[in-house]
């Protein structure tokens, strides 16, 4: 049996359907006397829905997924070296291409039977910032084999002048001119800025999400409160017209008597 292929299926399969397919194959892996291979894949954990969706994702949009591993790329690269001009153009790019691949993430889930909830959408967003920002996640991501998306910061983290370490010098044992040290400051502070511009777009994105998910459950809520009261009034008059039909059934039978 080969064990890196089944561990590829079971994470294809629905989170609902995980367990016994794991299950299943782990026993098939003891009777083809592979006791190794039956311990690691019954030690597979069930994915999340998100984790599946994502995994869903890779395997059926191998393109994107290249894209998207490539610009979370570039985005490192000008966040290690502070290049302003390219983080902004990335970053640019980094909400609609998110946004994009959530919507076609939720839309693999649904034709598989599987709709992903609004909490669910934002677990796999965050799953994909924290692609872009970590190469570590990025690997275990692109190897569509999650159980759960990994739990780490989102975005690239608040860099200071002074927290960077020294560049080295373009030339050998030259004083830096005050224009020179005044244009690195400049820089570094424009990069810190474009940072925070990036953190900030993708708070007041969950913020408006959030509010759109409270509006609706606040009309959930009122529609049942609503249909509650209806309820409320209908058992009042059944129970009115119960007694009355029972009033008149006595009456009839005092009148037969």
């Amino acid at each position: 049996m080969d064990v890196e292929q089944v561990i590829d299926e079971l994470y294809g399969v629905a989170p609902g359907e995980f367990v016994a397919a794991r299950d299943a194959r782990a026993a098939e892996a003891r009777s083809a006397e592979d006791p190794a291979g039956a311990k690691r894949i019954a030690a597979l954990r069930r994915p999340t829905l998100a984790a599946w969706a994502s995994n869903r994702f890779v395997r059926e949009r191998p393109e994107e997924v290249r894209r998207l591993l490539a610009l979370g790329e570039t985005l490192q690269e000008a966040h290690r070296h502070l290049d302003p001009k390219t983080f902004r153009e990335a970053a640019g790019q980094q909400n609609k291409v998110v946004a994009a691949e959530v919507r076609v993430t939720a839309a693999l889930a649904e034709e598989a039977g599987q709709p992903l909830s609004a909490s669910v959408r934002d677990e796999v967003e965050q799953l994909l910032r924290a692609v872009l920002a970590d190469p570590d996640i990025a690997a275990a991501w692109s190897a569509g084999r999650l159980a759960k998306p990994p739990e780490a910061p989102v975005g690239f983290g608040l860099i200071t002048p002074e927290s960077l370490p020294p560049r080295p010098p373009s030339k050998p044992a030259r004083a830096a001119k005050p224009d020179t040290r005044a244009r690195e400051v400049a820089e570094r502070t424009a990069a810190e800025a474009a940072l925070r511009d990036e953190d900030l777009r993708a708070a007041e994105a969950r913020a408006s999400e959030a509010d759109a998910q409270v509006a609706r459950l606040e009309e959930e809520l009122r529609r049942a409160r609503s249909a509650r009261r209806e309820a409320r009034a209908a058992a009042t008059k059944a129970a009115d017209a119960s007694r009355e039909a029972h009033a008149r059934a006595a009456t009839a039978r005092e009148s037969l008597g």
